[in-house]
């Protein structure tokens, strides 16, 4: 059962994904998603990075419907959402997989690491706007060095997706979580 903070950070997470705000996450929705980090440098269609990127982005979709559409309507609501953060922890090698596939698609300038820039083209490439983040990428930086490695990101992305901990940084990478800071 996902706690009060899980399920704040998967309310920014459902609302980033539904496109059309319709209170329901569906195919569509993640084809939208596809399209927004399309247009991430280096991720353009004919390349190998853009067919990871869509072959990722619909996988999940798919493992979703399949694992979280509890009436079988095609759809996800947030209830089936929330339903589906107990299987996270048992998923922890796809959600390590997937943050490889996201740092390659952030990278824009292939350097191995994500500086504070491309960090914000993440978190807007995600959530299809622009955030606030004064702050956020400092928290990020576990070691100070200016920019997050892989390492650093895989640990990051997987806080974000299963941390029930509102201290833990990662649950902040793909922007402020509300409330967070309150726990």
């Amino acid at each position: 059962m996902a706690s009060t903070f899980q399920e704040r950070k998967l309310r920014t997470v459902f609302a980033a994904f539904d496109a059309d705000g319709d209170g329901y996450l569906r195919e569509e929705d993640f084809r939208a998603l596809v399209a927004r980090w399309n247009r991430l440098p280096g991720v353009d269609p004919g390349t190998e990075l853009h067919a990871r990127v869509e072959t990722l982005l619909m996988g999940w979709w798919a493992a979703l419907l399949e694992t979280g559409d509890a009436n079988g309507d095609g759809a996800i609501d947030m209830g089936e959402l929330l339903a589906l953060v107990d299987k996270l922890p048992a998923m922890v090698a796809d959600v390590t997989a997937t943050a490889e596939t996201v740092f390659d698609a952030i990278d824009a300038n292939g350097d191995g690491v994500i500086s504070p820039e491309e960090h914000r083209r993440l978190v807007e490439t995600w959530n299809g706007r622009s955030a606030d983040l004064t702050g956020v990428f400092e928290l990020l930086d576990l070691n100070g060095d200016g920019h997050l490695s892989r390492e650093e990101f895989a640990l990051l992305w997987r806080q974000f997706w299963m941390s029930d901990d509102p201290t833990e940084p990662g649950n902040s990478l793909c922007g402020p979580v509300p409330g967070q800071r309150e726990g």
